[in-house]
């Protein structure tokens, strides 16, 4: 395990690719003990060629998109991979520039039998930054703010945490005494802690990816809604409405809405009342 730290992925900042990631929104996995065709298969893509570097796989999704058209929801998007040796074997890195979507997690819990999967992301402009370690078939430890993390074990990563630069406590609290560090680059850290892999510019940029075109995924039902808010001065709002309690009133809304329009007045429009008693003062005798 190499001991890399934020500090080490400095480079990001001035990387215009990295600036295209984060603009456009990313997702990079990592996927061990699985060839790039295998995983493009678990994220049901269709195959469509291959791209030489991130140039041929930006162009292919830019291709992808401008031959969506008007379809401004589709969230359909071009995936590269490509095979990178790392910890304990061969991986998998795969490239999406999906808004920060990222995998499906039941196929990152299938990828992951056996093995390991990491990934983090970025949903571009917003920005929302999502980390996700995958170890054999479970979600070990997911968060965006690494002080409130979530999955089986939450608390395995704090060591490693703390190493690469977040300023966190020794039971994985934020530390305010600590000085702070760029997320994002400590990300990168802990996931090269977590695979062995050192993502650089030119390992994005002079690979050879294996290119699918990832379908979006199909929307799911809602149950129900919840709000639960709690403001400055620690007032909680909490209401939950079921799908049942929303429709209903929508519904009646929509009837009330699409019903015909009964008069049940014999008075004529006011304009028209005006009207007649002019025609009445001219009335020929």
């Amino acid at each position: 395990m190499t001991l890399v730290t934020a500090h080490d992925y400095a480079w990001i900042r001035t990387s215009p690719l990295f600036h295209h990631m984060m603009e456009s929104g990313y997702t990079l996995t990592l996927v061990r003990g699985r060839p790039p065709r295998e995983v493009l298969q678990a994220m049901t893509a269709e195959p469509c060629g291959t791209g030489e570097g991130t140039a041929g796989l930006i162009e292919a999704d830019e291709a992808h998109r401008a031959g969506a058209g008007d379809d401004y929801w589709d969230e359909s998007y071009i995936a590269g991979a490509f095979s990178v040796p790392g910890e304990s074997g061969d991986w998998t890195l795969v490239l999406g520039f999906d808004g920060g979507l990222g995998i499906a997690t039941p196929s990152l819990e299938r990828l992951s039998n056996g093995g390991r999967v990491v990934a983090h992301s970025t949903n571009g402009g917003k920005p929302i930054h999502l980390f996700h370690w995958f170890e054999d078939g479970e979600l070990c430890t997911t968060f965006e703010d690494p002080a409130a993390r979530h999955g089986s074990t939450p608390d395995e990563l704090i060591p490693l945490l703390r190493d690469v630069g977040f300023p966190l406590t020794v039971e994985g609290e934020h530390d305010d005494s600590a000085p702070d560090v760029d997320r994002k680059a400590a990300v990168l850290a802990l996931a090269e802690r977590l695979t062995g892999i050192r993502v650089t510019d030119s390992l994005l940029q002079d690979a050879a990816y294996e290119l699918g075109l990832v379908p979006e995924e199909p929307a799911q039902e809602w149950t129900g809604v919840v709000i639960d808010i709690t403001d400055a001065h620690g007032e909680r709002l909490y209401r939950e409405w079921t799908y049942e309690e929303i429709a209903a009133p929508s519904e009646r809304a929509r009837a009330e809405a699409n019903a015909p329009v009964v008069i049940t007045s014999n008075e004529l429009p006011a304009v028209d009342r005006s009207e007649h008693r002019a025609g009445e003062g001219h009335r020929p005798q």
